[in-house]
């Protein structure tokens, strides 16, 4: 099978997974304390947000997903239509199919061709080389660089990798090797807070946890492997509001910025992880399908609408700033309470965060 089939296949069967049915999320574990008086100016509310170094003007951004193939170019054709009308800063897929054969180039260069002059992040497995991920980022002239790990991901896929132990090397040489900024990623199965902590030791300043609860890639690549599947995978890993929880004290003693993918389905979810301290969320899937149903007009005026709901969530909650959603009063509760009781993270304090 060739890198083009096994995206298209990716493709088809993360559509798949977000069509057809209102999803459940993790996300549905969080909830604000509503306080009536709370609520401000709609225009006193800033979505800026400080993101690698950069000043994002909105805390979302549509995140990695595809390219390799002939479809997949006409994906992130449309995805970047959308960033670029919207000002949503874009990452592109894995760019590993590029790396193989630089002639599906031109797939991934589409990107920045459709946005010219928006945040673009080139998107790497941690096996690549320093030179290689330079070839990536000069590619797409990206504004920052994502290492993506997906070990569960490549244990089930039929041809994946599976030797693991040069990760943490290659990251570090990335980072050292590079004139842009490097965000480390999860590809759904969430980072934990050791994995933070390994992460600042090697240099990594913006993490995306990237949790369960989104495409589920453990069961893509169970579909792909029929009657050898691996189904006992699927659920494997931790949500993002976990992820989020665990990780505050550790991203924040060694000053990490996280953001948070995984299980965003509306406007809510986004306000709910900024809430739960991600500087800035990442959608993929639920872009992917509204973007295959209905194309990239649908998609941006979708998007607009979007940041407009994030706008008056913010006005309801009384938070000016993308910052002081952490000081609004949050309820964790069902799977996400048991995780934390079950770290011994102490939810009490969440819930009383408006009162100092």
């Amino acid at each position: 099978m060739t890198y083009a089939d096994r995206k298209d296949d990716h493709v088809r069967l993360a559509v798949a997974q977000h069509t057809g049915h209102v999803r459940e999320s993790p996300y549905d574990d969080v909830r604000f304390l509503h306080h009536a008086l709370a609520g401000i100016g709609e225009a006193a509310v800033s979505l800026e947000t400080e993101v690698a170094g950069m000043t994002w003007p909105v805390p979302l951004f549509v995140n990695a997903m595809t390219g390799g193939s002939d479809r997949t170019r006409i994906i992130n054709q449309g995805l970047a239509r959308a960033a670029r009308e919207t000002g949503l800063p874009i990452a592109c897929g894995s760019m590993s199919a590029y790396l193989a054969d630089p002639a599906v180039a031109d797939t991934y260069r589409v990107i920045r061709a459709e946005n010219p002059d928006g945040v673009v992040i080139a998107n790497v497995n941690a096996n690549t080389s320093p030179e290689a991920a330079r070839r990536a980022v000069d590619l797409i002239d990206a504004d920052a660089l994502q290492i993506h790990l997906n070990s569960v991901q490549e244990i089930v896929m039929r041809e994946g990798d599976r030797d693991f132990s040069a990760w943490p090397r290659n990251v570090e040489r990335m980072i050292a090797a590079l004139d842009v900024p490097v965000v480390v990623k999860e590809v759904g199965f969430g980072l934990s807070a050791r994995t933070i902590g390994l992460l600042a030791d090697l240099g990594v300043r913006t993490a995306d946890v990237s949790g369960r609860g989104g495409t589920n890639f453990a069961a893509i690549e169970n579909s792909r492997r029929g009657q050898a599947a691996l189904p006992y995978l699927d659920d494997w890993g931790q949500s993002a509001p976990a992820c989020l929880i665990e990780a505050a004290d550790v991203a924040r003693r060694r000053d990490v910025v996280l953001l948070a993918s995984g299980g965003v389905r509306h406007p809510l979810d986004v306000v709910r992880a900024l809430a739960l301290g991600a500087g800035a969320v990442g959608v993929s899937g639920t872009f992917l399908s509204l973007l295959d149903s209905s194309g990239s007009e649908v998609l941006t005026t979708a998007i607009r609408d979007w940041i407009t709901q994030i706008r008056r969530l913010m006005v309801v909650l009384g938070a000016p700033t993308v910052a002081a959603l952490t000081h609004t009063d949050v309820l964790c509760t069902g799977e996400l309470a048991e995780f934390c009781r079950l770290r011994e993270i102490d939810l009490a304090g969440y819930g009383r965060r408006s009162s100092g």
